[in-house]
């Protein structure tokens, strides 16, 4: 009964979250508005118009009952595609839609009110869109208006409720979007989407199917997505191997493609019958021709993106060709049969998509000639790095250029797969610079099982609808409005602040890598001493008294939202990192200091048993919704030399166990010099860097920063601290120019992935770079210079010589 009465006080204790925070600035909620009425408008479409129209009304209906709690009452709302419905089409015809702009534009819409549209109808709220995606994308926005997140289901984000609602006269208009093609990659979905799905959300469909793509299919409209690369692990059903799929797909009006290992969306894990060794064009081209042609017969009369190349079963290399040669010809036969395919079945003009990824990466840069019209898709390096972005001879092609992007991971040197701690500043600095590029055709994320990556994909797909504006808005306004819609008004801007904090230390090393060894590696400890241990730790526990006091704050409605797209990820995260750092205390001081020690030891175990818990609420939030959904990292011993072991906590005695402070070190004797505190041009970048922001270099221009510091006595060895990026030019060196007391020290780091400087860097989200050894003490001056884009410079770190 305590409890009870101590929930009830805490809830009353909880302001009331004010709805009309969460409206677009052309909804007014004043009562009597002299406006169109939402609250119980009937929204009207014409039957001749495309399925996806009439599926998004229906939740237009729904959103709007949710937050007014009216059905009827209201006034019109008119939503339809130009050339589908007639009565929109009189009154452009007329005059009383200005359309002009949305007549062969690609999925544009304006939301507009018009005054008499009809004999009896005083005004009507109108929606017209320039095609079936445009036109749905307008019913969802005038939803995201009126307070309906995008995340209402996948988050539980529940509407507020809003019961006077009226648009403001005028004219909205939206479009076209700055990528053409924008979606995601259900991916490395073995841990949470699929078992979710196969024993709690949809078991008749064994995993992923219909029930749950169609949900999927909503959330990409609202986020105003269009592409989806079904998930293809071999525990999941293949995506077309259930004809049910293609058609819903082509109901909500999105387009389908596959991932770079799948091409002419085939699905090889689970599609491919004959044994692996026969996927082998060289030696097998009737086969493989023939598995192709099947489904290009199936499918061709949706609209699709064909995946064109070929790599081994389940993203292994390319078989059948031994020399580079021998490979390139391959590859170019391979193109050409695939296209001749395509044009058999009257759909050459379809778009198509190259990806040369991983060894087909070095076939293209040997010579292959990939056809103008064909989209050339460049990977990042798996951890948020682009590895190559349209070169200045390539730009022009009509084809145009997309980026595949990593979210989420499961591969060396290790896997990320738990929860989602790639900044939202990366994401925007990468995809950024490939937009400015011209990387503007496609754009995929990997969002491994979409939970918990609301955040970074949501970030990435309003990126791709709009680059400017996003842009425009910087990263921390965006995630103050994300959190005002899908959490909270009133601490939306701490909460803003809180993800920053714990994507600032999550990039220093990520929750799945505390690990310090690699396979193949002696086991090593963490690299901290106890002072620097300690420090990060308070700075987490900082983290997380923050987080409690906003907490409290958040309205009854929203507390299921809160822990599923902050609680939870945030929690989990520092808990990881104390479990692993009074792990180790225990083990620095089991010889010296037994008692401490077992403080230290039951400290690691409370750790651990807070993630359990943790997960375990999570598997209850929503009345049990997300039971089996998150699975903690490493969730089981499958693909082990790609994942972190499982934390080896101390043996101890049977008793209480609570979280305790870590032993204090001696304080941080380095000496650092941020980088964005030196005078400049370059450009200041919020968001990345162990210290929240650091400096980066422009594409198309040089650069210059000059600043001092001073030392204190002795001698001191110097290091730049870089992202580890890829420079704009292809081949090029990462190239800055330092200058220190008029000595020259230029830097110039080669970048491949898979070597070992790249598979360090990537672990740490650094490139620690000597600079020079035997600094004295005293002050100094210091100038950075770098032509083109690519260099991201984090901080200089002065580190006392041992002995001096």
């Amino acid at each position: 009964m305590r409890r009870v009465l101590l929930l009830l006080v805490l809830l009353l204790a909880v302001p009331a979250m004010p709805a009309s925070a969460q409206l677009a600035d052309w909804i007014d909620s004043r009562p009597g508005a002299r406006s169109i009425a939402l609250a119980g408008a009937s929204v009207v479409t014409a039957p001749g118009d495309h399925a996806v129209v009439g599926i998004a009304a229906d939740d237009l209906r729904r959103d709007l009952a949710a937050v007014t709690g009216r059905t009827t009452g209201g006034g019109q709302i008119w939503a339809g595609t130009i050339g589908r419905n007639a009565a929109i089409d009189r009154l452009i015809a007329s005059g009383k839609l200005d359309a002009k702009r949305l007549r062969g534009a690609w999925e544009s819409f304006v939301i507009a009110t018009v005054e008499h549209p009809a004999p009896g109808v005083p005004r009507a709220l109108v929606i017209a869109g320039s095609d079936r995606r445009g036109t749905a994308f307008g019913i969802y926005e005038l939803s995201r208006a009126i307070g309906v997140s995008p995340w209402r289901w996948w988050a539980d984000v529940t509407p507020l409720n809003q019961p006077e609602l009226h648009v403001r006269a005028g004219t909205q208009r939206f479009g076209p979007p700055s990528v053409k093609y924008r979606g995601i990659f259900l991916n490395d979905e073995d841990w949470g989407l699929h078992p979710w799905a196969a024993t709690h959300f949809e078991p008749e469909a064994k995993g992923i199917g219909p029930k749950t793509y169609a949900r999927l299919f909503e959330l990409m409209l609202r986020l105003k997505a269009n592409t989806l690369w079904p998930a293809m692990h071999k525990v999941t059903p293949a995506f077309n191997a259930n004809p049910a799929n293609a058609a819903l797909a082509h109901r909500y009006a999105i387009v389908m493609g596959s991932s770079h290992a799948e091409p002419m969306l085939r699905n090889n894990v689970g599609e491919w019958t004959a044994p692996g060794e026969d996927f082998n064009y060289a030696a097998n081209a009737k086969g493989v021709a023939d598995y192709w042609r099947e489904r290009v017969a199936t499918n061709a009369r949706y609209e699709s993106i064909w995946t064109l190349g070929m790599r081994g079963i389940h993203d292994s290399g390319i078989v059948g060709a031994g020399t580079m040669e021998d490979r390139k010809a391959l590859m170019a036969r391979i193109l050409a049969d695939q296209r001749a395919m395509l044009a058999k079945a009257g759909i050459a003009g379809a778009p198509q998509v190259f990806t040369p990824y991983k060894e087909v990466l070095d076939i293209y840069r040997a010579g292959l000639a990939v056809p103008d019209d064909v989209t050339l898709m460049w990977p990042d390096d798996n951890f948020g790095y682009i590895r190559r972005f349209p070169q200045p001879s390539e730009r022009d092609r009509p084809g145009g250029h997309g980026v595949y992007y990593h979210l989420s991971y499961l591969g060396a040197p290790l896997a990320y797969l738990w929860l989602s701690t790639t900044p939202p500043a990366l994401i925007a600095e990468e995809m950024g610079r490939a937009f400015d590029l011209g990387a503007d055709r496609m754009w995929i994320a990997n969002v491994g099982d979409l939970k918990p990556a609301e955040l970074a994909t949501d970030y990435f797909l309003s990126l791709a609808w709009d680059v400017p504006g996003t842009r425009a808005m910087g990263v921390d306004r965006f995630v103050a409005r994300w959190a005002t819609e899908n959490i909270a008004t009133d601490p939306a801007a701490e909460i803003a602040d809180i993800f920053a904090e714990h994507h600032r230390l999550n990039f220093i090393r990520r929750p799945e890598h505390l690990q310090w060894w690699r396979t193949g590696e002696r086991v090593r400890g963490s690299p901290y001493d106890a002072g620097e241990a300690a420090r990060r730790m308070a700075a987490f526990d900082r983290l997380l008294e923050r987080l409690q006091a906003v907490e409290r704050r958040v309205p009854a409605a929203r507390r299921d939202a809160f822990f599923e797209l902050l609680g939870y990820p945030v929690e989990s995260a520092a808990m990881a990192n104390a479990r692993l750092f009074a792990a180790e205390a225990h083990d620095r001081l089991r010889d010296r200091d037994l008692d401490a020690a077992l403080v230290q030891a039951k400290s690691a175990h409370a750790a651990d048993r807070r993630i359990a818990a943790l997960t375990a609420q999570y598997d209850a939030v929503a009345d049990g919704k997300w039971r089996g959904f998150i699975a903690v990292e490493p969730a089981d011993g499958q693909w082990k030399s790609y994942r972190a072991l499982p934390p080896v906590l101390p043996a101890i005695a049977a008793g209480p166990v609570e979280r305790a402070p870590l032993p204090q070190g001696e304080a941080a004797r380095e000496v650092a010099i941020e980088a964005e505190t030196l005078a400049g041009n370059w450009r200041r970048v919020d968001g990345l860097g162990r210290n929240g922001a650091l400096i980066a270099s422009r594409s198309g221009q040089t650069v210059s920063a000059r600043g001092s510091f001073t030392l204190p006595p002795g001698k001191w060895r110097l290091t730049a601290e870089l992202v580890p990026t890829f420079p704009d030019a292809e081949g090029a060196p990462l190239a800055l120019d330092l200058m220190l007391d008029g000595t020259s020290h230029a830097i110039r780091l080669a970048r491949e992935t898979g070597d070992a400087a790249w598979s360090q860097a990537v672990l740490d989200n650094r490139l620690a770079v000597p600079v020079a050894d035997a600094v004295g003490g005293g002050a100094h001056l210091i100038a950075l210079s770098a032509s083109g884009g690519g260099v991201l410079v984090d901080r200089l770190v002065a580190i006392p010589i041992s002995g001096e």
